[in-house]
């Protein structure tokens, strides 16, 4: 392994994807590296591969060829447990994943619990202090079904945070929220960012990306067509397909 694999929290390389005996190229030899405090916000028409790359990054999808490696381990390694890596690797979804049948602080504390072994008490104040960090510390003992989806985000958010991960991986957080709950779960995500957390964040929320993004990536058809800054990808972008992409987007 060269001295570069360690620098960077997470590198991929020439990672592909395909279906079908390689009729679909869901990923077709992406490289890409990701670095401690950064946020790499993934954007791209449906069916370009973005969600695929986000979730390969843990290997919810394994790839075909190609290799990952987070924080200096080959992660597609099958001599690598994955599992206890998948504890630094925060991940929150379209859907929120919740435990109907728990309490939001039940939800929130098992993992904690049960992977990390913290005490319940030592798993309960981190809860409650995440829970207040997202305005929610009067949810507590509240059922999901009793939330809100802008709720029940900032909940999955939170329940991530609760495993103390080195990244978090979201896959398209708003898709699934009315309109007038995106801009709770975004505002979220924003102090995440100011505070440091590195994120990947595949989403549709155009000014989410133009704000808060390191840098931004652009996909289509399984490949990264653009990869840059937000003032370059929406203030001058160059590329032909990025221009038609964000014409029918903006």
């Amino acid at each position: 392994m060269s001295d570069n694999d360690t620098q960077h929290l997470i590198q991929v390389n020439d990672l592909k994807k395909y279906y079908n005996g390689g009729d679909i190229k869901a990923l077709d030899g992406v490289t890409l590296n990701i670095d401690k405090g950064e946020v790499v916000v993934i954007i791209g028409p449906s069916g370009s591969g973005k969600s695929t790359l986000l979730r390969s990054l843990n290997l919810l999808e394994r790839p075909t060829s190609g290799s990952i490696f987070f924080e200096g381990v080959d992660i597609t390694s099958p001599k690598t447990n994955i599992n206890k890596l998948r504890m630094k690797m925060g991940m929150v979804f379209q859907h929120f994943n919740l435990f109907p049948h728990m309490t939001i602080l039940q939800n929130m504390v098992i993992a904690p619990k049960k992977l990390l072994g913290m005490n319940a008490e030592e798993a309960e104040k981190k809860a409650r202090e995440l829970l207040g960090k997202v305005a929610l510390s009067d949810r507590a003992d509240a059922y999901p079904n009793q939330l809100s989806g802008g709720q029940k985000q900032r909940i999955a958010i939170v329940r991530a945070l609760c495993m103390s991960p080195d990244v978090l991986l979201f896959d398209e957080p708003t898709s699934a929220l009315d309109p007038e709950m995106v801009g709770e779960v975004l505002d979220v995500m924003k102090d995440l960012a100011r505070e440091g957390m590195t994120m990947a964040v595949v989403t549709h929320e155009m000014g989410f990306a133009r704000e808060v993004a390191s840098r931004v990536i652009f996909m289509d058809a399984g490949k990264i067509v653009v990869e840059d800054t937000p003032e370059n990808i929406f203030g001058n972008p160059e590329n032909e397909r990025l221009r038609t992409f964000l014409a029918k987007v903006l």
